[in-house]
């Protein structure tokens, strides 16, 4: 029965999501103690660091799942979700959300005095976050604060400082997450029309919201490129830069405002692989 409802929590809560952020989180754990301390992180900081991106992401889904439920349940793509399906109950849900904070908070407490210092911080933008949408079309962009806290407070986690370089890598994460969002947003465009709910697609039409997510995708190859020159990353890191560059025409050369078909792969697939990639190269440049 637990094993049961487990397993109905993490299809939830889209736990296969997590490979969007904890990629990006690696990459700020092993840049930033590179940058300050020249040495990889403790394997000590490398599960904490885990464990807080599992307790952070936990939270924020549960919790967005929790409070959409009635709007979830309006929504024909999204009826079948666990709360308003009935598959779940609100307590439940709640008991799930409770010890992921504390999950959260454990983690930041062991790894340091600034990370959990900032964990309010954090946790106010994972909250704030789902409601975002019922007043606000720039909903997107507290989405990408909050994926975009992942590398900056695994970068605090294990320097207990921000530097300028954490700051770009952050505000770089938050971009890339903007831009996938309004893409992701394109689907419920009409339905978030018809109930008043707010996105960059409701407001602003298909046509322009891919280019609103094409030209903030541009800016995020931007953002990865000066990173190898405000770092001590080299051509490793470059290569892997160059390739996610690629993937991101790609992804948005297969979707048009006439075909949307392979909205699904523009968006987890070519998303997945890109933040795979840049971990990997990253990885490879200052370890290997």
């Amino acid at each position: 029965m637990v094993l049961n409802k487990l397993k109905i929590i993490l299809e939830m809560i889209k736990f296969e999501h997590t490979i969007f952020a904890l990629p990006f989180a690696y990459v700020g754990m092993i840049l930033g103690s590179y940058e300050v301390y020249q040495q990889p992180p403790t394997w000590s900081q490398i599960f904490w660091i885990t464990m807080a991106m599992v307790g952070a992401r936990s939270t924020a889904m549960a919790l967005n799942r929790l409070i959409d439920r009635t709007i979830d349940k309006l929504n024909p793509r999204t009826s079948n979700r666990a709360i308003p399906a009935g598959k779940l109950k609100m307590m439940e849900v709640m008991i799930f959300i409770i010890v992921s904070v504390l999950l959260l908070l454990i983690s930041a407490w062991n790894l340091s005095e600034l990370a959990f210092k900032l964990l309010p911080i954090a946790v106010f933008v994972l909250v704030i976050y789902s409601y975002t949408k019922r007043f606000t079309w720039t909903c997107h962009f507290i989405l990408g604060i909050a994926i975009g806290l992942a590398p900056l407070g695994a970068w605090v986690a294990v320097t207990n400082a921000i530097t300028m370089p954490a700051i770009i890598l952050f505000i770089t994460v938050a971009l890339w997450t903007v831009a996938f969002d309004i893409l992701y947003a394109t689907q419920d465009m009409e339905f978030d029309q018809k109930n008043g709910l707010h996105s960059i697609p409701a407001k602003f039409g298909l046509r322009a919201s891919l280019i609103i997510a094409r030209v903030i995708h541009g800016v995020t190859v931007i953002g990865l490129f000066l990173l190898f020159f405000v770092t001590s990353l080299s051509w490793w890191y470059l290569v892997g830069a160059v390739i996610a560059n690629f993937i991101l025409h790609y992804e948005h050369s297969i979707i048009s405002p006439k075909d949307m078909s392979k909205l699904d792969t523009a968006f987890f697939t070519m998303n997945g692989i890109l933040s795979i990639i840049v971990f990997i190269f990253t990885l490879i440049d200052l370890v290997i």
